[in-house]
């Protein structure tokens, strides 16, 4: 995605693309430190900041790989070879892997919903952020953003919930347009006449 087309044009076409579709070259240290950077303008009630990052790059991807396949074999030891290498690659299909963590907690003014939607709007901001900057995105959560057995190996505290993990990468695949909800099946409008 070109940084000259207009926000507008960009709302209209953006589409993730599956991880498993991404490939090298990813970005830089320097490009995911920007994207990070501009993942965190987001609405923030408070300025609670109520999340992080963890990164994940390199030969890492493929020890936590190694360990999401022995956790996911204890809980299902039939696994076909196919979905052996699924849970093998979970975190190699792409370059980069960004892990938005939400940090939300009980507040005395801020409700803890308001925290953990501006987590949501951080994994939207940082998928953009990955556009702007030449790349393609997905934000993926699968069995282990939910699986407390698997957040030590992630570095997901407790106390803490995984927003997203926000796949990054680059691909030769065209993007391919999905079926969108229809605005009378999703919209009510409450008064005016226009």
């Amino acid at each position: 995605m070109k940084s000259d087309v207009k926000l507008i044009d960009y709302l209209a076409v953006r589409r993730s693309i599956p991880a498993f579709q991404m490939s090298e070259p990813g970005p830089s240290r320097d490009e995911i430190e920007e994207a990070l950077r501009l993942a965190t303008r987001v609405p923030d009630h408070g300025k609670l900041a109520p999340w992080r990052f963890i990164v994940y790059r390199g030969e890492e991807r493929v020890r936590i790989g190694e360990e999401l396949l022995r956790l996911a074999l204890a809980a299902k030891p039939e696994l076909s070879d196919e979905m052996i290498n699924v849970e093998r690659t979970r975190f190699t299909r792409a370059p980069v892997v960004v892990g938005v963590i939400s940090t939300a907690g009980p507040h005395i003014k801020i409700p803890e919903w308001e925290q953990l939607m501006s987590a949501g709007a951080v994994c939207l901001n940082l998928l953009m952020a990955a556009n702007a900057l030449g790349y393609v995105s997905n934000w993926i959560t699968e069995w282990y953003a939910y699986d407390q057995r698997a957040w030590p190996l992630l570095g997901v505290r407790e106390g803490e919930k995984v927003a997203g993990f926000i796949h990054i990468g680059s691909t030769n695949f065209p993007p391919v347009e999905r079926p969108r909800p229809e605005l009378l099946q999703i919209v009510n409008w409450v008064g005016g006449n226009d």
